[in-house]
């Protein structure tokens, strides 16, 4: 959790991604995941405190359609993935990203 707590911090997205030796994401941790686990945070893998299955968009994807994908899921951040399939996260679109472009 430390790694994750510094990546957080460093980036100020609200999002880390977790993934396995390959480079695979395997799932995601955000600020309300930390807040949720706060008792024991310290001492917690972070297997135990990510989501599984993050919400990705594909590097393909239009602006519009990331923007949908946030509204029904209601989340403010992908991580966006190859197009080939691997889901090596290549990096994270947020909302604040969509607003600067004019979509929101």
């Amino acid at each position: 959790m430390r790694e994750v707590l510094l990546e957080m911090t460093e980036k100020s997205l609200g999002i880390a991604g977790v993934v396995d030796r390959t480079g695979r994401l395997l799932g995601a941790i955000t600020d309300g995941d930390l807040r949720r686990h706060v008792h024991g945070l310290l001492t917690a893998r972070a297997e135990d405190v990510m989501t599984p299955a993050p919400r990705t968009v594909r590097t393909s994807a239009r602006a519009g359609e990331a923007l949908a994908l946030m509204s029904q899921a209601q989340v403010s951040a992908l991580f966006v993935v190859e197009d080939h399939g691997s889901d090596l996260p290549v990096g994270v679109l947020h909302l604040h990203d969509l607003g600067r472009l004019g979509l929101n």
